[in-house]
């Protein structure tokens, strides 16, 4: 039987390969592995389905005892923020920078982490047994717990770090239609910097079309054309960001993370 965890979670088309009944049993999992007491966190990105598999994260994982929170449309990072913040655990329904039809399901830790491979077989052994594992009566059945102000913890963070990084620079941003959206714009403003948004109009199918990260010389064109000083692309859940230099060249992650790793040497860190 193939292994349902890949590199970055389970993921598959929608209602095909990935089903609410595996979402459902997801939840039973986590809830009797990892949350030892403590609330589920969950989070989805832009895709017509995220509703779909949250509804079923919540069933299972409620139907085990535990207060499941939904934070809605949310960066990826603001999840893992959020989770690492008191929660036993957190599932992020997105499938990255894949087209709209796919979508997954990402779980982390209490520290905001994705598990490790044991953890995951553990996790994986109980979807496949989930009719053997016995949840609580009516008394004890958990509760979905409306956690969007949850978010504002992680907005106030990371403005103020980007406050503290004045700019003057005109910068486009790529959201590729997806949960990135919803903050990354306040936070990229709230530098100084005067930002032209790109791809911010998330319909339930759109998300990556022909933007994002996996699409960046779309957002080159905008950059060479506006005259921006830079650009950033982002992918469908904000866990993966491309950059473009002024030119229009493409700047991919690997030599960001070099720059970033020659500032920090630069700033004594």
């Amino acid at each position: 039987m193939a292994r349902l965890f890949g590199t970055d979670g389970i993921r598959g088309r929608a209602n095909v390969e990935l089903r609410p009944s595996l979402a459902q049993a997801l939840g039973r999992a986590v809830a009797h592995r990892l949350l030892d007491g403590r609330a589920l966190v969950v989070g989805q990105d832009t895709r017509r389905s995220g509703d779909m598999f949250v509804a079923a994260l919540v069933a299972g994982a409620t139907s085990m005892g535990a207060d499941v929170h939904r934070l809605g449309v949310v960066p990826t990072p603001a999840l893992a923020f959020v989770t690492a913040d008191g929660f036993g655990a957190g599932v992020m329904v997105s499938a990255s920078h894949n087209p709209a039809d796919d979508n997954g399901l990402k779980v982390l830790d209490g520290t905001g982490l994705k598990l490790d491979d044991t953890v995951e077989d553990e996790i994986e052994s109980l979807i496949w047994r989930t009719d053997e594992v016995v949840g609580p009566t009516n008394a004890h059945i958990g509760r979905e717990v409306d956690g969007r102000a949850l978010v504002d913890r992680y907005r106030a963070h990371r403005l103020g770090l980007a406050r503290a990084v004045r700019s003057d620079l005109n910068v486009a941003l790529d959201c590729a239609n997806g949960s990135g959206g919803v903050v990354a714009p306040e936070l990229l403003a709230a530098t100084g910097a005067q930002i032209t948004v790109h791809f911010n109009a998330p319909d339930g199918v759109n998300i990556n079309a022909g933007c994002g990260a996996t699409a960046p010389d779309v957002l080159a064109e905008r950059v060479r054309s506006d005259g921006a000083d830079i650009g950033f692309a982002l992918d469908g859940d904000a866990d993966r960001c491309v950059a473009i230099d002024e030119r229009g060249m493409v700047v991919d992650g690997d030599q960001l993370i070099g720059l970033i790793a020659l500032d920090r040497l630069a700033r004594g860190g």
